[in-house]
């Protein structure tokens, strides 16, 4: 068996110019961790995830290179949050996609090392064509469980 028997075929995505508010949508009402990005060919370009949206929110200070280690001090609200949220978004989701580093498996990999690799990266993993670079599907740990249920129910119904 190999990664294309637990993925999602038709996965919802986004493209690098999608606002954030439509991503954070997404990523509220499903519940995603990250949703691959494609361009207009379908290639995969990135995720975009809930890292983004946290970085949004927090004061510039707090996340920029060499800022500060704690914020305990700060005494902000919900409402200071949504005001950073709302600054940002109508911008592009490229503003702060990964591009970079971002684990990938193709159709073709082996079930075992799909599922490793799912462990190790802790979000949704994109399925991509190696020859197209292509998004052909995505798997997420609800797809490798509803797999495995499944398989485990055709096991019971057989004893």
């Amino acid at each position: 068996m190999s990664a294309r028997s637990i993925m999602d075929p038709h996965p919802t995505v986004l493209h690098p110019n999608d606002h954030i508010r439509t991503a954070a949508q997404y990523v509220m009402e499903n519940r995603y961790r990250r949703i691959p990005v494609v361009d207009d060919d379908g290639r995969f370009v990135g995720v975009f995830g809930v890292n983004c949206l946290l970085r949004l929110v927090l004061p510039h200070a707090a996340i920029m290179e060499n800022g500060l280690e704690s914020v305990h001090f700060a005494r902000e609200t919900l409402a200071d949050l949504y005001r950073r949220y709302c600054e940002n978004s109508d911008m592009e989701i490229a503003l702060c996609m990964d591009k970079e580093d971002v684990e990938t498996v193709g159709p073709d990999t082996p079930l075992l090392e799909a599922v490793l690799i799912l462990y190790r990266t802790k979000a949704s993993l994109p399925v991509v064509d190696p020859e197209t670079g292509k998004l052909v599907g995505v798997i997420s740990y609800w797809d490798l469980g509803e797999k495995v249920l499944a398989e485990g129910r055709k096991h019971d119904a057989g004893n």
